[in-house]
């Protein structure tokens, strides 16, 4: 575990913006039964930490995708930050919904990304990938080329590297589980005894009790 990782952890969980309840499971939308739960949201009332994710996510574009042109944040989790990182980088900013508006213009991508523009997309959190890559699919369709993708947190499971893999979208966090479970440890936010629960889960989420 680097330091970012440490930080960042650290800094999610003292805000709650990552919670841990391994004898008292969430319930996730998609029905999944999980010891964590994330919501990044949280960040955007806290101004230090906010700036601080700002910071770090601005900092990792510029030292891996120094060819962006734009960015985009993924709805609805990752619009504010995503527009304060292109706020910070000078860049232009977009977002990708969903789904189409049903009205209007049935915009899938608001704001104006120009032709053949250079993307960094910003999530708040990666879990299987699914809805982040297609923000992607999103983009490619628009005629721009993804150069990369930055979020404030994974998860680590499997099959979201495989799904970045095969879409070819390099992928870069701040943080990760295991930095998270070590932060809650080190803390006394969780105890030892938990650790093989909170460690089974991650192995197949969808079948955990």
């Amino acid at each position: 575990m680097n330091t970012l990782e440490k930080l960042t952890a650290e800094k999610l969980l003292s805000i709650r913006a990552i919670k841990l309840q391994p004898s008292n499971p969430f319930t996730w939308a998609s029905g999944w039964k999980s010891p964590i739960y994330c919501d990044n949201r949280k960040l955007i009332s806290y101004p230090k930490i906010r700036t601080f994710i700002k910071t770090e996510l601005a900092r990792l574009i510029l030292e891996n995708f120094q060819e962006a042109d734009a960015i985009a944040g993924v709805a609805t989790g990752a619009i504010a930050p995503g527009a304060l990182v292109a706020d910070a980088l000078g860049l232009p900013f977009i977002y990708i919904r969903s789904t189409p508006k049903d009205h209007g213009l049935e915009n899938l991508i608001e704001g104006e990304l120009k032709p053949n523009s250079k993307v960094v997309v910003v999530e708040d959190l990666i879990s299987t990938g699914s809805s982040s890559l297609k923000a992607v699919d999103a983009i490619r369709k628009d005629g721009s080329e993804v150069v990369g993708m930055v979020a404030n947190f994974t998860y680590g499971f499997p099959v979201a590297k495989e799904n970045f893999e095969k879409t070819n979208v390099k992928l870069l966090t701040l943080t990760d589980y295991d930095a998270v479970l070590a932060e809650a440890l080190r803390t006394d936010y969780i105890a030892e005894s938990d650790l093989d629960t909170l460690k089974e889960w991650r192995k197949s989420p969808a079948d955990w009790k």
